[in-house]
């Protein structure tokens, strides 16, 4: 049985109680979180000096904290990991054998997940303890890789061009709808059908569009529509982007 302590009670923290508690061979023994959480049946504590002792600590707080509170747990060398995909692994105080353990998906705290597809990237400073956190990924994901820090800072960096920005421009999509009065749930098939092309295939290969084409005409009829607004100078840099990209 490997033993968890999760720190924070977030977007992440959450979801990866509810996972783990369900998960065979594993016991999450207590969750930290500065204020009370209710209708929780894991025991919980808001003082940092109760924290207990456990085979795996789970840091899931935001980037800028991680190292002042490693800092301050009331244990030494014990495995310490974070969940953060930008943070390198050295975020973590020495006082403690060190980790990542880094669920590649997006978060919200009402919308449920399933591990089984969620890659895990993990990261540690000994072997014994890559092959803990690997045992402990497997247990609620079928997709668990050993990812070094630097590595994972890139892949974070793609991940958020896949999902931030993605889903600025699905907002920006509804902005023009509703200015308009148009219904932006016209646009969901084109969007899960654009998901779905890249299942099987690159991106690269799928790409369409008046700037794939070179369609002058529409490209400037698009800029006219968004003559002062605001998007109208990152559809140019867009565009440019994909001209480019369909050059290389």
């Amino acid at each position: 049985m490997i033993s968890i302590t999760i720190i924070g009670y977030g977007n992440v923290g959450q979801h990866l109680h509810n996972a783990l508690q369900n998960a065979s061979g594993v016991g999450v023994q207590q969750i930290y979180n500065r204020s009370f959480i209710k209708n929780l049946n894991t025991p919980q504590t808001q003082n940092l000096s109760d924290i207990v002792e456990a085979d795996v600590c789970i840091i899931a707080i935001p980037d800028n904290l991680i190292g002042d509170f490693s800092a301050k747990l009331p244990f030494q060398n014990k495995l310490v990991v974070h969940t953060s995909g930008g943070a390198n692994i050295d975020a973590l105080s020495k006082n403690n054998r060190r980790g990542v353990f880094y669920p590649l998906q997006t978060f919200s705290r009402n919308t449920e997940v399933n591990f089984s597809n969620i890659p895990i990237c993990v990261e540690a400073e000994s072997n014994d303890d890559v092959t803990l956190l690997k045992k402990l990924g497997h247990s609620i994901s079928e997709k668990v890789n050993k990812i070094s820090s630097e590595e994972r800072e890139h892949l974070h960096v793609a991940a958020v061009f896949v999902n931030n920005f993605t889903n600025h421009l699905y907002h920006i999509a509804e902005t023009i709808t509703t200015t308009h009065k148009l219904d932006f749930n016209l646009l969901k098939p084109l969007l899960t059908e654009t998901a779905n092309k890249i299942k099987n295939r690159s991106p690269s290969q799928v790409q369409t569009g008046p700037a794939m084409r070179n369609d002058s005409k529409t490209i400037e009829k698009h800029l006219k529509l968004l003559e002062g607004s605001d998007y109208k100078e990152l559809y140019k840099q867009l565009t440019n982007s994909i001209k480019s990209s369909g050059e290389l």
